[in-house]
Parts: C-alpha cells; structure tokens; sequence
C-alpha cells in the first residue's frame, strides 16, 4: 500500500492501456537507478583505485545504466557477466568449487573472451538435426556451409524473418547468434511487424542490432566490445537522419512512426540501441553472415533477438524451434545445414492456449 501511495496508484495491469504516467513512471526509476549506479561506482573507484570493473546481479542487466557508466570513463574497462542476474550464481558456484576447492590455477586474459561467447549450452549436430526432421515427413533443403550464409543474407534483404539455429545454445538471458530470430535493421516497419505477429508483444518494444564487431564504430558510439549484449550505445551522428520539429514534439507512441536513422528497426527514440558486437573467433557462421550483408549488401548489421515468443523461454532443441516456427510468422527456419520454408510446410492447426502456457513478462 505505501509503495501504491508513493506512485500515485497500483502497478499496471498486463495487456492494459500504457499511459503517459506509466512512462513517467518509467523513465524516473531508471533516471534514480543510474544515479546511484554512478555514485557506487565512483566510490569505488575512488576508494580501491582499481581502473578495471566487473559487474554482476540482476542490475547488471540494465543495459542503458550499463552504457552510461561506460560513457562516463570512470573505469577504463567494464565487464558484465552475461547470466548476470539470480542464474548466473551457479557460474560463481563452480567456479569457487574449480578454484578454491580444486586449487586449480587462476589466469586472466583480458584480451581473450574465456567464457566463448556465453555459447555454453546444449548442441546439436547435422544428423540428429536431420533425423527430427524426417522422423516429422519436415520438408527442408539442405545448403553447404559455404552456401548457407549468402542465401540467408539474401533472405534477409529480401524482408524475410529467419528463425537462426546453430550450435551451442546462448548461456544467459539474451539471444546472440545461436539460438536467435534475425531480420533487416533497415525496414522500418519491421519492428511493429515483429513484435505483433512474431513475439505477441506490444509494438514499441524495440530490437537489438547485432553487428560486426570490426564495424560498430561505423554504426553505433562504442568503441569497445559487446558480445553480450549488455550495453545501450547512441547510434552514431552519421547514421541518424534528420527530423522536423513538428516530429519532434509528438508525444508517447507516436514517437515510435519517425524515422530516426538508416538502421531504424533498431534504435529507439532517443537514438538509443542495445548493441552485440559479432567476433569471429567466438561465432564464426553468425559471424560469415554479417560479413556477408556487408560485402554483398553494405549493410553489417541485423536485427537478433530471441527465438522465443513473449513469455516462453529460449528455444533450446530443434523440436522447440521448429513449434516456435510454426506457431508465429517465422518465414523460414535454418537448423545447422537444414533451410525450412513456412510455405512448404504442412498446415498445423495449433491450438491458441499455447499463449497462455508461460506468465507473460
């Protein structure tokens, strides 16, 4: 009740009408949040003298109070653990039993990505991939390793959504490049398109880019990396486009119709995007696709966000990827060497109370 009292009002309702209160209200907790984020951190600094920071707990997630501590130079470098809320303890637990238990030798490498791009989870290959496909009559093509990413990239430029899954599955909460649904960052109406017919999600909710790692200093004002998804970074002066005045004074959602840059699927109305830079050594493949959209297609970015619709968890087998395909607005499906068109496939009647199988977030 006092928290009620001190809002002016109880929570929000899921699936009601967002007011502008519920902004206000918004925007203020984080403004606080960052506030004191950067008041720990300059104690910290100023205490410890240590130039180096770590970060980790749910509020590690906050990837905007993530990308202003990182503007503001109070450290030289920061590293997030990318399972950084309640879940990544038991990173932190096998790690205390491998180190201080085992009394296994500890190195660091600050130039080298040890946890491998948080591609940590389950994998499966060609053949098992295969045998759930014929074992299901599925209808595919399959592509060489060499053919695969021109003809997804071509896809993508094309408007098609692709349900993208390759490898080891993402440790952690974000999706970067394993287990992921990929499309232009270009379309303007892609975002709207996505969120209502693909993640069942309120149309404002904006993408993540995903680039090459070599290039986001083209793109985005970050000049370190972000393999984990975990910082909000300006979209660089180049790429945005300019806007009239009479825009820039609509208010709430209408905001979200300007066209703010050339990457417009993926940057929010302050410019803003939560940037994952794409390194070759840690995701070669998610990696040979975007260089193939920029040498084919001048254009090294991609809209990734997860292969999952609002309130189901990451898929993780092929199974769970092909459902999700098959229950949204997918247009084709890439499992390891396998391409699935939703035109080709079988028709499925799946039942709607799939909807309500997860709490929605």
């Amino acid at each position: 009740a006092a928290f009620h009292r001190l809002f002016d009002g109880p929570p929000r309702v899921a699936e009601t009408e967002l007011t502008q209160r519920h902004m206000d209200v918004a925007r203020s907790i984080q403004e606080v949040t960052e506030e004191i984020v950067l008041r720990m951190a300059r104690h910290i600094r100023a205490e410890t003298g240590q130039r180096h920071l770590c970060l980790a707990g749910g509020v590690a997630l906050n990837c905007v109070t993530n990308g202003k501590l990182l503007r503001e130079g109070i450290f030289d470098s920061i590293w997030i653990q990318p399972a950084a809320g309640d879940a990544g303890g038991a990173l932190g637990a096998a790690l205390v039993v491998w180190y201080q238990y085992y009394q296994q030798p500890r190195t660091v490498d600050i130039g080298n990505d040890q946890m491998r791009g948080s591609l940590l989870g389950p994998e499966f290959n060609d053949q098992e991939i295969e045998q759930f496909l014929d074992k299901g009559s599925i209808p595919y093509e399959k592509l060489s390793l060499a053919e695969l990413p021109k003809h997804v990239a071509k896809l993508i430029t094309q408007g098609q959504v692709i349900g993208w899954f390759q490898g080891r599955m993402e440790y952690g909460p974000r999706a970067l490049g394993a287990r992921s649904i990929l499309a232009d960052a270009r379309s303007e109406s892609m975002q709207a398109t996505m969120n209502l017919k693909i993640k069942f999600r309120e149309s404002f909710r904006p993408f993540a880019p995903a680039i090459l790692a070599d290039r986001v200093s083209d793109y985005f004002e970050l000049d370190q990396p972000s393999p984990y998804m975990l910082f909000v970074a300006p979209v660089h002066a180049k790429q945005r486009l300019p806007v009239s005045e009479r825009s820039e004074r609509t208010a709430g959602f209408e905001q979200l119709k300007i066209k703010r840059s050339q990457i417009p699927a993926v940057n929010h109305v302050d410019y803003s995007a939560r940037v994952q830079t794409v390194h070759r050594d840690t995701n070669p493949l998610f990696y040979e696709l975007l260089s193939v959209l920029d040498r084919q297609y001048q254009i090294p970015v991609v809209i990734n966000t997860s292969f999952n619709v609002r309130g189901e968890p990451i898929v993780c087998t092929p199974q769970d990827a092909y459902r999700c395909f098959m229950r949204t607005r997918i247009d084709y499906l890439v499992m390891g060497s396998f391409l699935l068109k939703k035109e080709n496939q079988p028709k499925v009647d799946f039942d709607a109370s799939w909807q309500k199988e997860f709490t929605l977030d």
